[in-house]
């Protein structure tokens, strides 16, 4: 199975990764408590909780109950952090790397959280069908900004109404486009965080009548 939409080999984007895995271990502290990842090369930020995710994780607002989608989850961080804060959640983490999906897998079940399952694929074809009350993103750069633009354009698919989605980025490598992206795709953009160089975007659906 090769996934479609363009989804292509380069750098963390590989939907395979040939390097040689590597693997490594961080321990750390997210909203006031303790994790452990396992990672390994070929994956996004294998050393430690990079700045960008680190911000969207301490910032993030999640609904009460309902579905939480992770897209571009490396190795799991963000979505297993929504997961533990609230049992009541469903939450589903996705990525093209299918070495980022074995890693997410093994650190769901590290980290004991109960309420979370990882799936394998590109952008939002591994939950086609299903809606969700919340998307959270740091965006796979790497697959280029066409890559990242769809994940904002391709979002109210499978969002309910008033759902969010909320995405780190660079300031400087898309300060200005991405805004104008969410305004486009749900009529409105706020910033939700913003930090060393990094921010927060937060888009609703709008209620459909």
């Amino acid at each position: 199975m090769t996934p479609k939409n363009g989804c292509r080999a380069e750098h963390y984007y590989s939907s395979h990764p040939t390097s040689e895995k590597k693997p490594g271990l961080i321990k750390t502290c997210l909203r006031g408590k303790t994790f452990e990842f396992t990672t390994a090369a070929g994956v996004f930020s294998k050393k430690r909780v990079d700045i960008g995710t680190r911000l969207l994780i301490e910032t993030m607002t999640l609904p009460e109950r309902g579905r939480i989608l992770d897209i571009g989850c490396g190795y799991g961080a963000v979505g297993i952090v929504a997961a533990s804060l609230n049992p009541a959640l469903k939450v589903t983490l996705t990525d093209v790397n299918a070495r980022a999906v074995r890693l997410t897998r093994e650190n769901i079940m590290k980290n004991k959280v109960a309420n979370a399952e990882v799936r394998w694929g590109c952008l939002y074809e591994p939950v086609e069908g299903i809606m969700f009350d919340c998307i959270l993103s740091n965006p796979p750069v790497s697959g280029g900004m066409d890559t990242v633009k769809a994940i904002v354009t391709e979002a109210p698919k499978v969002m309910a109404s008033k759902a969010t989605l909320q995405m780190v980025i660079r300031s400087k490598i898309a300060g200005k486009l991405l805004p104008a992206t969410f305004e486009a795709s749900f009529g409105n953009c706020a910033i939700l965080a913003r930090e060393s160089g990094y921010r927060v975007l937060i888009g609703e659906k709008p209620v459909v009548i």
